[in-house]
């Protein structure tokens, strides 16, 4: 049946139980196939509430900050792998207390924590990020092996030898990618971090593998995995984010305003873009309306989608309708909850959307709502 649009409050997120089930058992069967651990990122889906779900097919989790570390082991009740771009003398012991790997983006940064690493009374096994200078992403923004990346040490860079307290080597060069993208990165790990591999105990390949995507190759993937590890005989990890929340969930949203300028007609609505939906601004990508044509129809009502902040360029357009907009028409928008929730704000202090969560048997439950004391308490 999916989720009942008139028992949702506009604004709100909606994650539907059952579409994120489905994305579980697919990431799992992955996992037992090929034989590797896959575990998530909490950069693309931190949704809490929903971690006793997820813990059911896959327990671990990767962290990219001291709190989605703690994160991982207060509501996922696991260690996290840890990578971040810096770490600080503040943090790190934080970062020892609730990881099991750690990844250093740097070997500066690894002989910086080292001391406290091995003074820790559990041991925690330590990485290093590799940029292997190849990517087949085409937004730079999400690009982490464009030209002059901080994002980890490069093949000239790196010691004849990985140091002893190295068990790990992390790549993250994937961004919603195929199994013929990952294929083609090892490849090129291969031709320039070929003795590394053969130090290693685990190879981290990070995020970006969108397997819940319909029209991914997964028996491709799992071959590529199987034959990797059988080639080189290490344990191998992938931590993808947006595949255990493809698809899964949606912003309700209603028309507040319709307005025209120049023969463009605007449906405001009671969301932003740029608060709310900021991938739509940054990537950037048309979202899925339901019910709406994605692409203008000539001689049905067309329209563009406006955000209530005063940003200028707090909209995105067109589609057309069946019937013309009016205040009070519910928009719904479809797959909001990878990399939506995780980076929403509370700019111009528009009212954010609420979180809920929707199965068939007990219907909607509303986990969280924001008001004035939320917006207030960010700046002081």
């Amino acid at each position: 049946m999916g989720i009942a649009i008139q028992q949702v409050p506009s604004p709100c997120y909606v994650l539907d139980e059952q579409l994120l089930r489905n994305n579980l058992a697919l990431i799992k069967s992955v996992k037992e196939r090929a034989g590797v651990n896959i575990i998530m990122a909490f950069k693309a889906f931190s949704l809490w509430p929903a971690f006793p779900i997820v813990r059911e097919y896959i327990p671990y989790s990767t962290a990219s900050s001291i709190h989605e570390a703690r994160l991982a082991w207060e509501e996922m009740g696991s260690l996290a792998h840890t990578y971040s771009p810096a770490y600080t003398e503040a943090e790190f012991p934080a970062i020892l207390q609730y990881s099991s790997h750690i990844t250093f983006n740097s070997f500066s940064q690894f002989e910086r924590f080292l001391p406290m690493a091995k003074a820790a009374d559990r041991k925690v096994s330590l990485g290093i990020r590799i940029n292997p200078e190849y990517s087949e992403v085409e937004t730079d923004l999400y690009n982490p092996c464009a030209p002059g990346s901080r994002m980890g040490v490069i093949a000239d860079q790196m010691p004849e030898r990985l140091p002893e307290d190295i068990e790990g080597i992390h790549f993250h060069t994937l961004c919603e990618s195929t199994s013929y993208n990952l294929e083609a990165t090892l490849k090129a790990i291969e031709e320039k971090f070929a003795p590394y591999l053969k130090q290693a105990k685990w190879l981290n390949m990070g995020g970006g593998h969108l397997m819940t995507r319909k029209d991914y190759d997964v028996d491709h993937l799992v071959e590529v995995l199987r034959r990797f590890k059988k080639k080189w005989q290490l344990e191998l990890i992938l931590e993808p984010g947006s595949a255990f929340a493809w698809e899964t969930g949606i912003l309700v949203s209603e028309v507040v305003d319709v307005v025209e300028n120049h023969g463009i007609s605007t449906a405001i609505l009671n969301v932003s873009f740029t608060a709310h939906m900021p991938d739509c601004l940054e990537m950037p990508y048309k979202p899925r309306i339901r019910g709406a044509h994605h692409e203008p129809v000539k001689g049905k009502p067309t329209y563009r989608m406006g955000g209530n902040s005063c940003l200028s360029g707090d909209f995105i357009g067109y589609w057309s309708f069946d019937a013309p907009l009016k205040p009070g028409d519910k928009i719904v928008f479809e797959d909001m909850m990878h990399y939506t929730l995780v980076k929403t704000t509370m700019f111009n202090g528009v009212p954010h959307p609420a979180i809920a969560l929707w199965n068939e048997a007990e219907g909607l439950k509303v986990v969280r709502e924001f008001g004035y004391e939320d917006y207030k308490n960010r700046m002081g």
